[in-house]
């Protein structure tokens, strides 16, 4: 904990926010691999706080349960919502009612909000030893935000002015509030009890502590965000796309200055929670998703998606979907394949051309190249899978396992009927079903006998294309002989 880390911050996240027109609570909704809420947090345990609380209210139980999915969050309940101050004051309360120490309090719909943003607000706030320090933008255009009005000698912050109530010479300010702020703790506890309800809503505004410690003679400064996009809250689908790209923007950005190849930023997607080595290479049209990692020169892409998997040094994967797939170094998938969860790619395999696979380990240098499903396997080492085979692994009830041994070659349209073990260094015949266990350095032949019924085509199908072709084919013989 720095000297500049705040004792606790608190994340409102008690809203319903109906203008999404969703069932899916507004903070839960998901840009770049985190919900909302879940950017807020992650962005204030970069300060590395004392104490963390989320304020929850609308859908409580669905919002605890997400919070608490990854590393528990502490939470606070506001059964009605009555204002932002009344939810600041059920966070304190959670907290024993008072902090001794900065507290950041910041809204749980800013997924844009950097840990930097609210490390420059904790800094700023000690600097200056305010009571309270208000997060402030610069915007393009400032129309329906409450402009922050400083006073000219001292640069503190007088008044903030919403824009109905603002003179023209104010509405020509571009400084606004954000809704984020940092408070001496002790004196926050103490503001939030005279904050009054005589409003329009009814309801105990954040807003008024400002001017309850001000006219108390306490210093009331602002910080100013160095992107006025990161303050930008959602309130509907049309802001959560647009945060979705401008945080993809800064996503991809990071990725290519720590020395990822980027070919088309414009169609690449990348979520938060992806990482990546030096002189990986993503293609175009190409979806890395939650906690894929990508090594050193392995290669993606084009019009991949790539969710929750490892893709090792040297590893490419091209025009293919995987999910929970570990690709080993050196490993080649697709095109147009499918690595389903627990598949397992030793370094220098490779899984094919329309290939399938599905909670199956596969050894270094095994090849299944064309056309196959492999579910509920492991294959040694330099094998090699003939096309178009099937690792037959439900029995309409439970599933099951096959093992295949190192250095086989198995035939083309090849079924294995699990459960049932491969030996070592075995052979198998094109279009065997294997149901048998075959011992090591074996060839195993399984289907029926060829049988040819000359003549039958004619007698069955007299008059037919095909029998005018055999007949035709059968005059050419007989000329030649």
């Amino acid at each position: 904990m720095s000297a500049t880390s705040p004792a606790a911050v608190v994340v409102l996240a008690a809203g319903e926010g109906t203008r999404m027109k969703s069932k899916t609570p507004k903070v839960l909704h998901e840009i770049s691999g985190r919900s909302l809420v879940g950017h807020v947090v992650a962005a204030a345990r970069e300060l590395d706080p004392q104490h963390l609380v989320v304020v929850v209210g609308h859908a409580s139980e669905q919002v605890t349960a997400h919070l608490n999915a990854g590393d528990a969050v502490r939470t606070a309940f506001q059964a009605e919502q009555n204002g932002t101050g009344h939810a600041v004051r059920m966070g304190l309360e959670e907290l024993g009612g008072s902090v001794e120490g900065t507290v950041i309090v910041v809204c749980g719909d800013t997924p844009l909000l950097s840990g930097e943003t609210l490390g420059a607000l904790a800094a700023t706030h000690a600097a200056d030893a305010n009571a309270v320090t208000v997060l402030s933008a610069e915007v393009p255009d400032s129309t329906g935000y409450g402009r922050i009005v400083r006073d000219s000698a001292t640069g503190a912050v007088t008044e903030i002015v919403e824009h109905k109530d603002a003179t023209d010479e104010q509405r020509a300010i571009r400084e606004i509030n954000s809704g984020v702020f940092a408070f001496d703790g002790r004196l926050l506890a103490d503001a939030l009890g005279k904050v009054r309800t005589d409003n329009s809503q009814g309801e105990e505004y954040l807003t008024d502590v400002l001017s309850i410690l001000r006219e108390a003679g306490h210093r009331v400064g602002a910080s100013v965000a160095g992107d006025h996009r990161e303050i930008l809250g959602i309130n509907n689908r049309l802001q959560l796309a647009q945060a979705r790209r401008l945080l993809n923007e800064r996503l991809l950005e990071r990725a290519m200055l720590a020395g990822v190849t980027v070919v088309d930023p414009a169609s690449t997607l990348i979520d938060a929670t992806v990482t990546y080595e030096r002189d990986a290479v993503v293609h175009p049209g190409t979806q890395l998703l939650g906690t894929t990692h990508l090594a050193e020169d392995s290669e993606v892409g084009p019009n991949s998606r790539i969710e929750d998997t490892v893709v090792g040094t040297g590893a490419r994967v091209d025009n293919s979907v995987t999910h929970s797939a570990e690709i080993g170094a050196g490993a080649l998938v697709g095109p147009y394949a499918y690595l389903r969860p627990g598949t397992r790619l030793g370094a220098k395999a490779k899984a094919g051309t329309y290939v399938e696979m599905k909670n199956a380990t596969v050894g270094e240098g095994t090849k299944v190249p064309h056309l196959s499903y492999v579910g509920d396997a492991t294959i040694g080492d330099h094998t090699n899978i003939g096309a178009a085979s099937v690792f037959v692994n439900y029995d309409g009830v439970a599933k099951h396992h096959t093992t295949i041994g190192s250095h086989c070659r198995t035939g083309s349209d090849n079924m294995f009927v699990a459960p049932v073990t491969v030996g070592d260094g075995v052979y198998t015949a094109a279009g065997s079903v294997i149901t048998k266990d075959v011992p090591a350095g074996s060839l195993a032949v399984a289907r029926g006998q060829q049988r040819n019924i000359e003549g039958w085509v004619a007698r069955k199908r007299p008059g037919s294309a095909a029998a005018q072709a055999a007949q035709a084919s059968s005059r050419e013989t007989d000329g030649q002989s």
